[in-house]
């Protein structure tokens, strides 16, 4: 019977993250509906495929810039009404990108519509923690992943049905009564939860050097994946720069101690370092394939997008399968097991497709992506559990921007990696197949490097 009652979460708890959850499903959504709306803007606006491309890295940039101003507003202001603040605004820009005139206005309304986004899932991640302490954290977390997870998989088969039976702008219609939704129960059933720190200073000089890290990162990269080389000038510089500022800001932190937004005190807990190391080699892993997948089905099978998109489904399946178990297991046991067992489980869902072909039964590849999905819905949550582990509640808003910060980078850098790996692959040899395999080859090697800084985080069997 106690076994039971500790781990049953509580009924309010529950409805709370799901709550919270269906606020943040729209942006995770639009993230990647709209990538397949290239060539409907190209005709439309008459622009050139390199103008378009930024309604896309705009958002991503605007996303990535955003995060750091997320960890103030939730210790200044009651999370509640920021996070409610973020959702209408985040609507509001969606029913202006779908009204846009030109391809200037839609790339306008795209960064607002981005920066609103990218406060929304640290937000959420921070509120759960507030909401349900650390006891329940594996749970919860799984509960967290799941639109960051679902939301690369759903995200092109909504916008495929969409694009066969509506117009682009329809993308972005169908955002708003999901907005109307979340706001209305975020107003009614959220509990008004009390600012951290209602006299905290806005750390401007930490934020901007926060901002200007991710963006010129994820900038560089962006560019590497549309020239295909990590070694162009324009990469060099970018990243470089991001690291620069990088620099600048662990110095900037540390002479600010606990007034920085983001504290390098955080870094001395070993598994809080791991996670955010995990968080980027994770992206760098499971986001290539990700971006592969798609193309696999499209290229090389010859299948439409919402076929493509329909047949990503048991992947979905196995990450939904695997979300209950991986949050009761990371509570239990810690994250480190958890996480090195789900990696070997990617790993047998995702080896199978360096041999797979055009030829290969539909049934074999449905059955190989659910395994794929059970084990993928296990990695990102216990690093994201993991970071919080020995942290105060005080600290829950800037490990949530640590957080989302590194998994920006790395899932920039794992789609940039395996484009550049296959478009340099095929531009030597004629076979479509065998470019799709060696990027899946890559995905699964880079993959093994997760055990790294999987042997760093918690361990509760140790301590029984």
């Amino acid at each position: 019977m106690v076994e039971k009652k500790t781990d049953a979460l509580p009924k309010h708890v529950i409805n709370m993250a799901w709550i919270l959850v269906l606020g943040a499903i729209a942006p995770m959504l639009d993230a990647t509906m709209v990538n397949i709306t290239v060539n409907d803007l190209a005709r439309d606006f008459g622009a050139t495929l390199s103008t378009i491309q930024w309604v896309i890295t705009g958002y991503v940039l605007a996303t990535a810039v955003a995060v750091p101003f997320a960890g103030w507003l939730v210790n200044r202001f009651s999370g509640k009404w920021v996070f409610l603040a973020a959702e209408i605004a985040f609507g509001v820009f969606s029913l202006a990108s779908a009204l846009a005139w030109n391809i200037d206005s839609l790339i306008v309304f795209r960064l607002f519509q981005g920066a609103a986004a990218g406060m929304l899932t640290p937000l959420l991640t921070t509120l759960l923690v507030d909401l349900a302490g650390s006891d329940a954290m594996g749970r919860l977390m799984a509960v967290v992943g799941l639109p960051i997870m679902l939301g690369p998989i759903l995200g092109p088969v909504v916008g495929g049905i969409v694009l066969q039976y509506a117009s682009w702008r329809w993308i972005f219609y169908i955002n708003v009564p999901i907005v109307i939704l979340a706001s209305f129960l975020i107003a009614l059933k959220l509990p008004n939860f009390e600012a951290k720190d209602r006299h905290a200073k806005f750390d401007v000089i930490g934020v901007a050097l926060l901002a200007g890290v991710s963006s010129t990162i994820i900038y560089g990269i962006v560019q590497a994946s549309t020239k295909g080389d990590f070694t162009n000038h324009t990469t060099l510089a970018y990243v470089g720069a991001g690291v620069a500022l990088m620099v600048v800001y662990g110095i900037y932190a540390h002479f600010m101690g606990d007034k920085a937004i983001l504290p390098i005190r955080l870094f001395t807990r070993k598994n809080f370092s791991a996670a955010m190391v995990g968080m980027v080699v994770g992206g760098v892993a499971t986001n290539g394939a990700m971006l592969l997948l798609p193309l696999f089905f499209q290229n090389l099978r010859g299948d439409s997008v919402i076929v493509a998109g329909l047949s990503l489904i048991p992947q979905g399946v196995g990450m939904l399968l695997a979300r209950p178990i991986v949050g009761k297991l990371i509570d239990r046991i810690g994250a480190r097991y958890v996480t090195i067992v789900s990696l070997f489980i990617t790993l047998v869902g995702t080896v199978p497709f360096v041999y797979f072909d055009g030829h290969t039964a539909y049934w074999l590849v449905g059955l190989v992506l659910l395994v794929r999905g059970i084990g993928a819905g296990g990695i990102l949550s216990p690093l994201m559990t993991d970071a919080f582990v020995g942290g105060s509640q005080r600290d829950s808003g800037s490990i949530s921007v640590a957080s989302r910060t590194f998994q920006n980078i790395g899932g920039a850098f794992g789609s940039a990696v395996i484009a550049t790996v296959v478009a340099g692959y095929m531009t030597t040899h004629t076979s479509i197949a065998a470019g799709y395999q060696t990027g899946f080859a890559w995905s699964a090697g880079l993959s093994l490097l997760i055990l790294i800084p999987a042997l760093f985080l918690t361990n509760k069997l140790s301590k029984k």
